[in-house]
């Protein structure tokens, strides 16, 4: 079973090519021309992203057709589908993916799973379809973990300004500058039913680093997990975090990545977060 996914779930190409997963792009529209995600270094964008300030680039899902061609491609190869997206609640993608799905019934299998999550979350259920399907499990089987890694998955995050939440009309401006005037740093997870929550607000972002930390550690406790730490350009803060979680968690597995440019369009480059699961829902797989 061949596994399809899209760019939201920020997996660097080496993974992509080892685990054989194919990705579906997603579209960053700038005003001189739209780009293709996966083909614009975490960098670049930022200081694209920046340049434009006031206005901000504006995202955009694949296609129906896109995803169509690519299940062709793999159906051809001899190989049912995985189709694994960014949550519904988050984004159109899987839908997309389904229209896809339609256009080519009768000539490719495909099965589709929504993460109910994104970026490293995603990446998780992402990772473990496809080393399931390398070993040979069962599509059931399969799926039977991936709602195990999807319920114990933690995916939360913090923010240095709200101010590109706003442009982007995520929140209200008023409220965004309220936040902004009382220098709120928000902490926002992603629930149950795929959509953003807010678990606190704090004055500094070292006390929202310190305060998803414990968040975190009274999630888990002492259970034994793989933590990924996540952040646009705040390299200094998320080794800060990166070193917190070693302090106050069992890490069995720590990494340190960049999230993906469309992710960071809504954020802005001062995003610093985790995703976290327990690590015997992965240590079979990898």
């Amino acid at each position: 079973m061949k596994i399809v996914t899209d760019c939201a779930a920020d997996m660097p190409n080496e993974e992509l090519e080892r685990l054989g997963i194919i990705q579906a792009p997603l579209f960053i529209q700038f005003p001189e021309g739209e780009v293709n995600s996966a083909d614009i270094s975490a960098d670049e964008f930022y200081n694209r992203l920046e340049a434009m300030r006031p206005q901000i680039p504006t995202t955009a899902q694949p296609s129906s057709g896109i995803f169509a061609e690519l299940y062709r491609k793999v159906a051809e190869a001899g190989k049912d589908i995985l189709s694994v997206h960014i949550s519904s609640g988050l984004s159109g993608t899987i839908n997309s993916a389904r229209d896809g799905g339609e256009l080519v019934k009768g000539e490719a299998n495909v099965h589709f799973w929504d993460t109910l999550t994104l970026s490293g979350g995603e990446r998780f259920q992402v990772m473990a379809a496809a080393l399931a399907s390398k070993a040979g499990w069962a599509l059931d089987k399969i799926q039977e973990r991936l709602v195990a890694i999807r319920e114990k998955t933690e995916l939360i995050y913090t923010l240095d300004t709200l101010e590109y939440l706003a442009r982007g009309g995520r929140i209200g401006r008023v409220k965004a500058l309220a936040g902004a005037l009382l220098n709120l740093k928000p902490i926002i997870r992603v629930d149950t039913d795929g959509k953003y929550t807010t678990v606190k607000t704090e004055r500094t972002i070292n006390k929202s680093v310190a305060a998803l930390v414990n968040h975190v550690y009274e999630k888990y406790g002492n259970t034994p997990v793989w933590v990924t730490v996540l952040h646009g350009r705040f390299a200094e803060k998320a080794d800060v975090m990166a070193n917190e979680f070693q302090e106050k968690l069992n890490v069995a597995k720590l990494e340190v990545m960049r999230i993906s440019p469309v992710l960071g369009v809504h954020t802005g480059p001062g995003i610093v977060g985790a995703a976290v699961v327990p690590m015997d829902l992965m240590s079979d797989l990898i």
